[in-house]
């Protein structure tokens, strides 16, 4: 694999319209974006208690560096069409910080979708409000269908089990974590406790046997899905970790903090692979001279696992190649709050404080071999399985991503 040194370029940035009702000054950030596991819709948190639910590609005429604006004008309203698909305003009544689209395959012919034998919907949307309440949705009508009631405080983030299996994690400022089950009406099953400080994001491991979770804390927890217990905590940032994400054979985490670090784990043994430092650039100074802070917002993974994005203060969007300690490329973007890679590879979609979605070009790459044969493999082998195969060393520093 050969990292592209190709800087992101703006396809389309959203804005959303002034609704006339709110002050605009006030909670207009966007939180959280999300695209549905198919791609084929993207979730907008737009501020001011709205969700935009956008049919995936965008049209035409809103790619190209066009900017368009998203008017709200009422509960589910369907503003335009793509294909079958429509545009929906899900009024959620709160603020929303966290999103999230399950991971339940539509039914083919012939075949029966395990939730929608138990009379749920085949994909559906979760939103975290800031009163605590986690309202769930029905992506293809738009209907409310679940309002989770247990949180005290906002619901920063939100993860659906990646297995097709209905169930749903919430991270709050309220400082736990709590595990639904959409099948049994939403019922809580369990209340994980175990952080000090506000919990600002939730990850299940593809494999669903893992869960990360990030504080106001130098460490993050990680946690087993099959028996809701703490397995171990992952120290070694210098300030508060606020991101983290799996990659997509589970064999790596990544976890991103205010002291402008991205550490890459092995979830597994809890060591430390590697450190990504946000060094800031020239670029970063303002008129005033002064020097904006890299304190990052977030990370993620590309879908084949060999790049990451970063969003951090200084107003850069910066992506990595796995094998190198430094960017491949950088971005400009202003107040930015989150991002998330397009499941299929190509895209990056960033949120900003004022509103607003970005969506980027993001290196397209052809998997060696070498490393879809190890991502094959780590997608059901651990650490010390691996470890305990009968092969030469270097092949297992391959396989445990100790060599790239």
């Amino acid at each position: 694999m050969k990292p592209s040194g190709e800087e992101p370029v703006l396809l389309a940035e959203l804005k959303p319209g002034r609704p006339q009702r709110y002050d605009w000054k006030s909670s207009c950030e966007t939180w959280s974006v999300a695209f549905s596991p198919d791609g084929a819709w993207f979730a907008w948190s737009q501020g001011h208690c709205v969700v935009k639910l956008i049919p995936w590609p965008l049209g035409e005429a809103e790619l190209g560096c066009k900017t368009s604006e998203r008017k709200s004008r009422g509960s589910k309203a369907e503003t335009w069409s793509h294909g079958a698909a429509k545009e929906k305003t899900l009024e959620c009544g709160q603020i929303v910080w966290g999103l999230a689209f399950s991971a339940w395959p539509a039914a083919e012919d012939g075949d029966t979708d395990p939730a929608c034998a138990v009379g749920l919907p085949c994909l559906v949307l979760a939103t975290g409000l800031n009163d605590g309440q986690i309202k769930v949705w029905e992506v293809q009508t738009g209907h409310l269908l679940f309002s989770l009631l247990g949180h005290q405080d906002v619901v920063r983030d939100l993860s659906f089990a990646p297995n097709g299996s209905p169930i749903l994690v919430s991270a709050s400022r309220d400082k736990t974590l709590r595990v639904w089950d959409l099948s049994r009406d939403g019922r809580q099953v369990q209340v994980l406790s175990g952080h000090v400080q506000w919990v600002y994001c939730c990850s299940i491991s593809p494999d669903c046997s893992m869960l990360c979770s990030a504080a106001g804390e130098k460490s993050a927890l990680l946690w087993s899905m099959r028996s809701y217990t703490l397995i171990r905590r992952l120290e070694g940032h210098q300030s508060s970790v606020v991101s983290c994400d799996f990659s997509p054979d589970s064999a790596l985490l990544v976890t991103a903090s205010y002291d402008a670090c991205v550490i890459m784990w092995d979830p597994y043994t809890g060591e430390q692979l590697r450190t990504l430092r946000h060094v800031p650039l020239h670029s970063t100074l303002d008129s005033s001279g002064e020097i904006h802070t890299s304190s990052l917002r977030s990370v993620c993974f590309s879908p084949e696992g060999l790049y990451l994005a970063t969003v951090a203060d200084d107003r850069l969007l910066r992506i990595w190649a796995l094998e190198l300690r430094s960017p491949v490329a950088f971005a400009p973007m202003t107040n930015g709050l989150c991002c998330m890679y397009f499941p299929h590879g190509g895209f990056i979609a960033t949120g900003t404080r004022d509103g607003h979605v970005q969506f980027w070009t993001a290196p397209r790459v052809l998997s060696s071999l070498k490393h879809l044969c190890r991502k094959a493999l780590r997608t059901f082998l651990t650490t010390y399985q691996v470890l305990a195969l009968p092969i030469p060393r270097k092949l297992k520093e391959f396989l445990t991503y100790r060599t790239f």
